[in-house]
């Protein structure tokens, strides 16, 4: 029984670090002269969904969660600028697995990709401890940030909040002791979502909107995988480059996400992942 189980164990961590399956949104992006020394490898959050192994049954979204720390001299890479009270002061922003736990008053930033061509919306609403949660909000698009334009295409990098933003990240605050995180839908359309008026503040949605959303295009099985050694990398001059400009895509030799989900759902059908910025229990 012993031996049995030790080969199970062993055939599972074989499965989750080969690293084959999310290559695929990084081998949407552009080429370069020359392929990369080494691919990235990503390990599977819990056991992949065997009816998802073919490319062509899944689809991918690559997010990348950042916490901001204040730079050092030696930190390599980008930092971000951060004016706070007339003074501005520099950023080091360093990836976290997107189970992370963080704390009140932590700082954050996200970065979304896609490897299809479509239009991409974030909602965020609290989640408590009892498992309720509460209003949604669309925060992406608004007019704040990249004038309201949504299109994602391959190794096109969207930054939330845009580094021009002022403040340009998320402060992590609870509004309630039972409030046990944010929830973050991420949802990618092939065409504009018909009915939404953005402006320059996140637009407050209806509960039956977003559970309408979530019963049409949210029940496709989700496979979560995490980047080996991503943890604690900092920001690179291509992703800072790529998010700010909108011309600059990044190419297969540049990062891959740190987070990547693929989801059960065929091309042209639209993708909802829930990304969970946890607190750290007191």
């Amino acid at each position: 029984m012993l031996h049995s189980v030790c080969l199970l164990a062993l055939a599972l961590a074989e499965e989750q670090t080969r690293g084959i399956l999310p290559e695929e949104l990084v081998k949407s992006r552009p080429t370069v002269a020359a392929p990369a020394a080494t691919k990235p490898k990503y390990q599977a959050v819990e056991r992949p969904v065997a009816s998802m192994r073919a490319p062509s049954s899944a689809r991918q979204v690559g997010v990348t969660i950042w916490r901001l720390r204040p730079a050092a001299a030696s930190d390599p890479g980008a930092r971000i600028l951060v004016q706070e009270e007339g003074n501005s002061t520099e950023w080091a922003p360093e990836r976290v697995p997107a189970n992370a736990n963080l704390r009140q008053g932590d700082r954050v930033r996200l970065s979304i990709e896609s490897p299809d061509s479509g239009y991409l919306y974030v909602i965020d609403r609290e989640r408590y401890a009892d498992g309720k949660r509460g209003e949604p909000y669309l925060i992406f698009p608004t007019t704040h940030t990249r004038n309201g334009e949504n299109q994602v295409t391959a190794g096109k990098l969207i930054d939330l909040p845009g580094q021009e933003d002022r403040p340009n990240y998320f402060t992590l605050r609870q509004s309630r002791p039972d409030q046990a995180g944010e929830e973050l839908t991420v949802l990618l359309t092939s065409q504009p979502i018909a009915g939404l008026v953005i402006g320059p503040k996140a637009l407050a949605l209806t509960e039956q909107q977003v559970s309408q959303w979530e019963r049409d295009w949210g029940t496709g099985k989700t496979e979560t995988f995490e980047l080996a050694g991503g943890a604690g990398k900092t920001w690179t001059r291509a992703e800072q480059q790529a998010a700010a400009s909108g011309t600059r895509l990044l190419t297969q030799d540049d990062p891959p996400p740190q987070t990547i989900y693929r989801v059960a759902a065929k091309p042209g059908e639209p993708v909802l992942v829930k990304v969970s910025l946890r607190y750290l229990k007191r």
